[in-house]
């Protein structure tokens, strides 16, 4: 019943009682309609663009809205850090042309505002910081972080849901660096969302339609064992050639689950020692379904791995395109059961599809085994379909194209012998921690 039926009820009640209880009804009437008039507003206005409940910075107006309420955002810049610890959606306004709300760095810089729930000690300085068990909805809106001032750690984080669930539609994430970039300083996500580990928790989150670049080190990252995320339809870019960190586009990890479905992701390129970057990384996880990306001029284009702590099994990699990956495989399997089916790889300095023995599983086995890569096309790698070690793969049919080995055995091709050098010593891509 809605109250205009609740006030109706009390009214027409009211004429059928007695005097008193008539007047109560009355006096009931009166209380609901009052309520009704000083509830506070389900809408705020950042800035003076747009008449109603004007606030200053969106701080003020998150601090104001009821729960369940929105919070519109006039076009311009807003130098501040956001905590959102309640139910709310965050919309950035278009005004008489003018589509263009940001959040920027501080004039401080970006100051550390939580840690990390993996262990609850590394600092983490987030723009735009969700928690609380929340439902948060993000659009049309930028953040920005530049000038953030960090020389290293916190870490730096554009938009980060902690334990916290939601919508990110339509927005920017950008220039989540450091300036300049120290050499293996693991700092610069544009958005990370995390769950489990030490606080107990969930995180639902839909990341659609959305620019993540700039980044130094991860550029969308779902992390813990209880994110559950669809990452779609995002346009991601890296730096290119790097040192700064070993930048990975998309990273799933440590239990989370989802699927990385349409997207676009260029330019990881780790020039520094020991890793390496990716495209899109699936670390200590299983049951991701990754399918239907562009993948570009990246080190790796889409890797699955296991370090043992959490088995990376029965992962789908399905239907991606996968171009100019520099020094490693298009795609890297570097854990058992998964399945890589109609995906087209070319132009890879290392093989085209690689059933990896090099990591090991929770057993303390090698990895490698009873993994299906079939109806694949491969055009220019060291090797078509790199074997590894393992037992029980299924590796056939798949066109492959202008390679010296069609198929290789063993976890690296010959320095030389295919149609394109592959380095001797091979990094695994490092994920954000």
């Amino acid at each position: 019943m809605n109250r205009f039926a609740i006030i109706s009820g009390a009214f027409g009640e009211g004429k059928h009682a007695v005097i008193g209880k008539s007047r109560s009804y009355l006096g009931l009437a009166g209380f609901i309609v009052a309520c009704m008039f000083v509830q506070p507003s389900m809408a705020s206005i950042v800035g003076t663009c747009k008449s109603g409940a004007q606030y200053a910075t969106i701080q003020l107006a998150v601090n104001a809205t009821p729960p369940g309420g929105t919070v519109n955002i006039c076009p311009g810049a807003y130098p501040e850090q956001v905590v959102i610890n309640k139910h709310l959606t965050l919309i950035g306004l278009t005004i008489t042309g003018t589509d263009n709300a940001v959040i920027t760095a501080p004039s401080g810089g970006v100051v550390q505002n939580t840690t990390d729930l993996y262990d609850g000690t590394t600092g983490i300085g987030a723009q735009v910081l969700i928690q609380g068990g929340v439902i948060v909805s993000m659009s049309n809106l930028a953040v920005d972080g530049t000038n953030n001032q960090i020389s290293c750690g916190p870490n730096l984080v554009g938009i980060y849901y902690q334990n916290s669930s939601g919508t990110i539609n339509h927005v920017i994430a950008r220039n989540q660096a450091l300036a300049p970039q120290p050499n293996g300083c693991q700092s610069g996500s544009g958005i990370f969302v995390q769950s489990g580990y030490t606080v107990p928790g969930t995180s639902n989150v839909t990341i659609e339609n959305s620019s993540v670049h700039g980044y130094q080190k991860n550029g969308i990252t779902a992390d813990g064992n209880g994110t559950n995320v669809t990452i779609s339809g995002n346009d991601v870019v890296g730096f290119g050639p790097t040192s700064g960190a070993a930048q990975n586009g998309i990273q799933v990890s440590d239990q989370a689950a989802g699927t990385v479905f349409n997207n676009t992701v260029v330019d990881d390129v780790y020039t520094g020692p020991t890793y390496a970057a990716s495209g899109i990384l699936v670390y200590d996880t299983g049951s991701i379904t990754v399918q239907s990306n562009i993948v570009s001029d990246t080190q790796y284009g889409v890797v699955v791995v296991t370090d043992g702590a959490f088995d990376a099994n029965d992962n789908t990699v399905l239907n991606n395109r996968i171009s100019a990956t520099h020094l490693d495989d298009g795609i890297d399997l570097c854990s058992d059961g998964n399945t890589a089916k109609g995906n087209t790889v070319v132009a890879s300095d290392g093989s085209g599809i690689h059933s990896d023995s090099s990591c090991t599983d929770t057993g303390g086995n090698p990895t490698g085994n009873s993994n299906t890569i079939t109806g694949n096309t491969v055009n220019e790698a060291c090797a078509g379909v790199l074997l590894g070690n393992g037992s029980g793969n299924t590796t056939s049919p798949n066109k492959i194209y202008n390679v010296n080995d069609l198929t290789y055995a063993g976890d690296a091709c010959p320095v030389g012998g295919g149609s394109v050098p592959k380095r001797e010593a091979k990094a695994l891509p490092q994920r954000i921690r």
